[in-house]
Parts: structure tokens; sequence; C-alpha cells
């Protein structure tokens, strides 16, 4: 039996009718048609799927969308929504970060969430965030540059009041 379930996914409450089981990685993709939110295991290995959940990274495969009511859901499409990219979106593609592409948003969104909490990380901080993410292709070393580049991009971008 399905129950309603309204999120508020990228600013806006999204209603749909999902059964109790559902993920919120199937829900964001097949009820809310917001693709960018890759499902690569259903095993919470590869972090294709993860999404912001109240600013935090968390892999969407784990949650039940029923958990996620009440919460600020952020997707990859939400960090261009009016189609001017984010810093990190921008330096993925600068630093040529992705190659196919399926865990290009899983690591955008893990980066911001590292970058909210730490402006200014080492390669190894950057590396120990990501490992919960899995590239076959890219061999990460320009994963890492990207995350740098932005993250240099979002300091300079802050007031000087804000930075300390």
């Amino acid at each position: 039996m399905k129950r309603p379930v309204t999120l508020t996914v990228n600013g806006t409450d999204r209603s749909c009718d999902v059964e109790p089981r559902a993920l919120l990685a199937h829900v964001l993709r097949d009820d809310l048609h917001l693709t960018g939110t890759h499902i690569g295991c259903d095993t919470s290995q590869c972090g294709a799927c993860t999404v912001l959940i109240d600013g935090r990274a968390v892999k969407s495969c784990t949650v039940l969308a029923l958990m996620a009511e009440g919460q600020d859901i952020t997707t990859i499409e939400g960090l261009a929504p009016d189609g001017v990219l984010h810093p990190l979106q921008q330096a993925f593609w600068d630093k040529h970060g992705l190659q196919c592409g399926f865990c290009t948003p899983g690591m955008i969104l893990t980066a911001v969430d590292l970058l909210d909490q730490n402006p200014d990380p080492t390669d190894d901080e950057i590396r120990h965030a990501l490992e919960g993410n899995y590239c076959r292709c890219t061999g990460y070393q320009n994963i890492v540059a990207a995350i740098k580049a932005a993250a240099g991009t979002l300091r300079s971008a802050r007031p000087a009041h804000a930075a300390r």
C-alpha cells in the first residue's frame, strides 16, 4: 500500500505516493524524474547515488524516502538551478575530473559537503572524503585537482568577514 510523501528537493516541495520500502534514490529518479542521482550498486558501496540531506552527503540508496520527509534534499540538479554551474561542477569540467560521468554527481555532492566543513582541504583529506565514492575511469588525480581548484574559487568568493 502506497503512502503519500512530500519531499523538499532542491528547494521545492514535491509530493508523490511511495511504497513504504521505497528507497530515496529510486523515488528521486523514478517518481520525481531527477535522473542525475545515479544508481550503481544498491548496496551503498559506489556513492553514485549521493545527495545532500540537510547539507550532509548521504548515499540515497540507504535512506527510505519516507525517512527523508521534512529534510532538505539537494541533488546534482539543485547545484545549478539557473543553468550557471556550481564552482565544483565548473572545476570538474575545467580540470577533466570526469570521463564517463557516471560517478560525477556523487563525487561533486560529496565534495560540496567536504568543502562546507573544510574550505581548504589537503589532497589526503580530499581522498579520504571520497573513499565512499568509486570511479572506474579517472584514477582520481583529476578529481582531487578539481576539488582543490573549486576550494580556491569558493574561498575567494567568501566575504572577507566570513573568512576565519
